[in-house]
């Protein structure tokens, strides 16, 4: 569902014109109650797809199979493929597969949270947002750090937003913010863009859609799980 409802975009970033504000303060109809990041690990799997088991050739047993756990065999029964040679070679491959693939390393990693409330008399289906890092000596230095989340925000709902990124909130900090200040980095969160329910969408004047289309293409190319709510941009 996530694939189908980001399909809009496309044409966005293709023909990134700026579109016009209308609505609230920003136009953006979403209010951000409160925010924060975090420190984290998480495991990353680093091994390569693996290929395709060799299919076994087919028997007499796999047209009967079936049918005979409906009708005769009782529950737990040896599946008789299972005995065959294919299904030996089948499994002792997956065996050895398992035990040569690398366990999953863990790396250090940021999580980032919004919690925001949809303003608008309909439901929020896709938000591109950006937690912002602005060195206080020196406002000219911002860190962002971009997202792209399918949500379900019905009118007059909170919703938290949660991803996750290896990036941190910094790459470089002034000598003289660290120097003067307690805290060098003003957070805050920037909407991006907005899809709503019913087709329409709206995008803030001064976001480059453009810059994020290598990214965007990347985060698109493999499935979303059911669970899945933000991804890095």
């Amino acid at each position: 569902m996530k694939t189908l409802l980001l399909l809009p975009l496309l044409a966005m970033l293709a023909f990134p014109d700026r579109v016009v504000q209308t609505g609230t303060s920003d136009g953006s109809q979403i209010t951000v109650l409160s925010f924060k990041w975090s420190k984290s690990r998480q495991k990353i799997d680093t091994s390569a797809p693996e290929k395709p088991l060799p299919a076994r050739a087919m028997t007499q047993a796999d047209k009967n199979y079936d049918r005979n756990v409906r009708i005769n065999d009782p529950a737990g029964v040896r599946d008789p493929n299972a005995d065959t040679l294919d299904g030996r070679g089948a499994a002792l491959e997956k065996s050895v597969r398992d035990a040569d693939k690398p366990e999953a390393k863990a790396v250090d990693s940021f999580a980032y949270q919004a919690t925001i409330h949809n303003a608008s008399k309909q439901a929020v289906e896709v938000i591109f947002w950006e937690y912002q890092f602005v060195d206080r000596a020196n406002p000219t230095i911002v860190t962002r750090r971009q997202f792209l989340c399918g949500v379900n925000i019905k009118p007059d709902k909170d919703k938290e937003l949660q991803a996750v990124s290896l990036s941190g909130p910094t790459d470089a900090v002034s000598a003289a913010s660290l120097a003067t200040t307690a805290s060098p980095l003003q957070e805050k969160i920037v909407i991006n863009r907005v899809e709503f329910a019913d087709g329409k969408s709206w995008m803030r004047k001064d976001w480059n859609a453009g810059e994020i289309k290598t990214a965007y293409q990347r985060a698109m190319a493999t499935p979303w799980s059911p669970n899945e709510m933000c991804r890095a941009l």
